[in-house]
C-alpha cells in the first residue's frame, strides 16, 4: 500500500495539473476574444503611428516654408541695401577726380548689380521651393484628414467589439489570477514560456489517440502510463508542452469503434449433371 506521504505527493501533482489545465482553458477563451477583435488593434496602432509621422512631416514642411519666407525677406532687404549703394556710387561718379576713382566706382556699381541679380535669382528659387512645399503640405493635409477618418472608424469598430466582450474578458482574467496564485511560481513561469512559444497558445495538453494534443507526435505506451499515473509533471519530448491525463482534465475521449470484419460468403457453383 502507498504511504500517506506518497498519496499526498500524488494529490499535489494532480492539483497542479488541474490548476494548470483550468488556467489554460481560461487563457484560451481570452485568446478567442482577442481573435474576435482580429487585426483591429494593430490597424489602430499602425494608423496612430502613421498619423504621428505625417503630423511631424507636415510640421517640418511648415517650418521650412516659414524659413524660406524669412530668407526671402532678408534677400529683399539685401537688394534694397545693394540698390542704395549703387545709387550712392552713381552719384559719386559726378565728383571723380581721376580715372582710378572712376574705375573703382564703376566696378562697385557692376558688383552691386550682379549681387542684386544673384539675390533675385535666389528669391525666385526660394519661391518655387515654397510653392512645391506648399503643394506637398496641402497633399499631406489631405492624406492626414483621410487617415484620421480611417482611425475614427477603426476605433469605433474596436470600441464596439471591446464593449461587447469587456465584461467577459475581465471575469476570465480575474479567474486566471486566482488560478495563477495557486500555482507555484517556477511551474507557472515554465507554463507561460511554453504558451508564448506555441503557435496555438497551448501550454498544457492531453493525450489524443496516443499522441500529444499539441504537436500530434506519437507518445510511447510507457510514457502514456506515466501520464495516467499522475505522479509527476511530464512534458512532451517533442514540443515541450506539459501533458495531462484526459480524465484528470475532465475530457471524455471517444474511443474509435472497431468495425467487425465482414464474413466472406462463398457461392457454390452449380454443376450441371451430364445426361
Amino acid at each position: 500500500m502507498a504511504s500517506k506521504k506518497e498519496t499526498a505527493t500524488d494529490n499535489a501533482v494532480e492539483q497542479k495539473l488541474k490548476n494548470l489545465y483550468q488556467l489554460q482553458t481560461k487563457l484560451s477563451e481570452i485568446d478567442k476574444i482577442k481573435t474576435l477583435r482580429g487585426e483591429l488593434p494593430l490597424e489602430v496602432q499602425d494608423l496612430e503611428d502613421e498619423i504621428e509621422g505625417l503630423t511631424h512631416r507636415l510640421h517640418k514642411y511648415e517650418e521650412e516654408i516659414e524659413r524660406l519666407k524669412a530668407d526671402i525677406e532678408k534677400k529683399h532687404t539685401d537688394i534694397d541695401e545693394a540698390q542704395a549703394m549703387m545709387n550712392r556710387y552713381q552719384q559719386q561718379l559726378d565728383d571723380v577726380r581721376n580715372n582710378r576713382e572712376y574705375d573703382n566706382l564703376t566696378k562697385e556699381i557692376e558688383f552691386q548689380g550682379l549681387e542684386i541679380e544673384l539675390l533675385k535669382k535666389k528669391i525666385g528659387e526660394a519661391e518655387r521651393l515654397i510653392n512645391a512645399k506648399t503643394n506637398d503640405l496641402e497633399r499631406g493635409r489631405g492624406v492626414l484628414e483621410e487617415r484620421r477618418k480611417d482611425l475614427d472608424l477603426k476605433k469605433s469598430e474596436l470600441d464596439e467589439i471591446v464593449s461587447e466582450t469587456k465584461a467577459e474578458e475581465e471575469k476570465l482574467r480575474e479567474k486566471s489570477k486566482v488560478l495563477e496564485a495557486a500555482i507555484e511560481p517556477r511551474l507557472l513561469t515554465a507554463f507561460k514560456r511554453i504558451r508564448k512559444s506555441s503557435r496555438n497558445g497551448l501550454g498544457i495538453v492531453y493525450v489524443q489517440r496516443d499522441a500529444c494534443g499539441g504537436c500530434f507526435n506519437k507518445i510511447p505506451p510507457q510514457r502514456q502510463l506515466d501520464i495516467r499515473m499522475r505522479k509527476k509533471v511530464i512534458v512532451c519530448e517533442y514540443c515541450g508542452r506539459i501533458m495531462i491525463d484526459p480524465e484528470l482534465a475532465g475530457v471524455k475521449i471517444e474511443k474509435p469503434v472497431e468495425e467487425k470484419p465482414k464474413r466472406r460468403t462463398t457461392r457454390r457453383k452449380k454443376t450441371e449433371e451430364e445426361d
